[in-house]
C-alpha cells in the first residue's frame, strides 16, 4: 500500500509552483485530489497531469478567501468523492516592498489570501470532521499549513508576508492543541523553493544558481524537492501534531519557535531604572536571533 491510498486530499494554490508538485506526489502515494486554484487554465492543466499518471483529480476554481467560495472547495471534495481526508493550504501571492513604501493594499491584499483564505478552508473542513467525529466515523485527519522562513525568521521586505506567515506558524500550533480530539492533527511547513512567486526575490536565484554550480546538484530550487514532507504529515503515518518544520532541497529540521528565555523575578511591580539595570544581562545571556540558516542576524548598531 502507499502512503494515501484512498485519502481525498484538497490542495488549494494547486494550479502551479509547489502546490502542483504536491498534487502530483499525493496522486503517485493513492489519493484522490481536488486541485483548487482561481487560475483555471492551471488548475485544469494540472488535474489532467494527475489523470495522466492514472490519478484521480478534479480541478476547483473557488476563492478561498470568500467564505462561500471556501466552502464550495470543500463541498467538490465531499460531493465528488465521498469525504475529506486532508487539507493542504498552500495558496499564497506576494506583495513585496519596504515598509517605508508598501501600501495598505500590499498589506490587506497578502492577508486577505494567506489568513482570511487559510482560516475559511480549514473552518469548512474541520466543522466537517467535527461532525464525523460525533457521528462515531472519525476520520484519519490532517491539516498541512504553509508558512515560511519569511514568517519564523524574518525576512527584509515582507512585512506583510512574514507577518501573514508567522500567523499561520501560530495558528498551526493552537489548532493542534484543539483538534486533535477530533481525529486531526495540525502540521505546517516552512518550505524554501524557486517558484513563479519567489523568483523575483532579491538573491535567491543567485544562491541556488552558485549552490547547482558548486554541487552539480541540478535544480536544487525545484519544488520537488518539498512536497515528500507534505504528502507524508498528509497521511495516517504521521503522528505529530502543532510543529513546523523548514524545508528545502536536502534539508529538513523541526523548527524550534519562542520559547522563555534568561529571566528575572520578584515580587511586586517594576520601575524603569530597575529594568535599564537588569534587561542588558538578561539579553546579552538569550539566544540570538538567527536566520534560516541558524546564523545570528544584525539589527544595526
Amino acid at each position: 500500500m502507499s502512503s494515501c491510498d484512498g485519502r481525498v486530499v484538497v490542495i488549494t494554490g494547486a494550479g502551479g509552483g509547489i502546490g502542483r508538485d504536491e498534487a502530483l506526489l499525493f496522486a503517485q502515494e493513492g489519493a484522490r485530489v481536488v486541485v483548487n486554484d482561481v487560475n483555471a487554465a492551471g488548475a485544469e492543466a494540472v488535474v489532467e497531469e494527475v489523470r495522466a499518471l492514472g490519478g484521480e483529480a478534479v480541478a476547483s476554481t473557488d476563492d478561498i478567501s470568500d467564505w462561500d467560495g471556501a466552502g464550495r472547495l470543500i463541498g467538490t471534495a465531499l460531493d465528488t468523492f465521498g469525504g475529506l481526508d486532508t487539507l493542504v493550504n498552500n495558496a499564497g501571492i506576494l506583495r513585496d516592498r519596504m515598509f517605508v513604501n508598501m501600501s495598505v493594499d500590499d498589506w490587506d491584499a497578502v492577508m486577505k489570501v494567506h489568513l482570511r483564505g487559510t482560516f475559511c478552508a480549514t473552518k469548512h473542513a474541520v466543522s466537517y470532521w467535527r461532525d464525523q467525529s460525533k457521528a462515531g466515523d472519525q476520520r484519519v485527519a490532517r491539516i498541512v499549513n504553509t508558512s515560511s522562513p519569511s514568517g519564523i525568521y524574518g525576512n527584509v521586505g515582507q512585512a506583510n508576508y512574514g507577518a501573514a506567515k508567522a500567523g499561520l506558524a501560530a495558528f498551526t500550533q493552537i489548532l493542534g492543541e484543539e483538534l486533535w480530539r477530533y481525529g486531526v492533527l495540525s502540521n505546517a511547513i516552512a518550505p524554501s523553493a524557486l517558484t513563479s512567486m519567489t523568483e523575483g526575490l532579491t538573491g535567491y536565484k543567485e544562491r541556488l544558481d552558485e549552490l547547482e554550480a558548486r554541487t552539480g546538484w541540478k535544480n536544487p530550487g525545484g519544488p520537488e524537492h518539498i512536497v515528500a514532507l507534505v504528502v507524508w504529515l498528509g497521511s495516517p503515518l504521521a503522528q505529530v501534531n502543532g510543529r513546523v518544520f523548514d524545508v528545502r532541497a536536502g534539508h529538513v529540521d523541526v523548527a524550534e519557535g519562542w520559547r522563555p528565555g534568561p529571566a528575572y523575578t520578584k515580587e511586586g511591580g517594576f520601575t524603569v531604572a530597575e529594568l535599564d539595570d537588569v534587561l542588558p544581562g538578561l539579553i546579552a545571556r538569550a539566544a540570538p536571533q538567527v536566520n534560516a540558516a541558524g546564523e545570528p542576524k544584525s539589527y544595526g548598531g
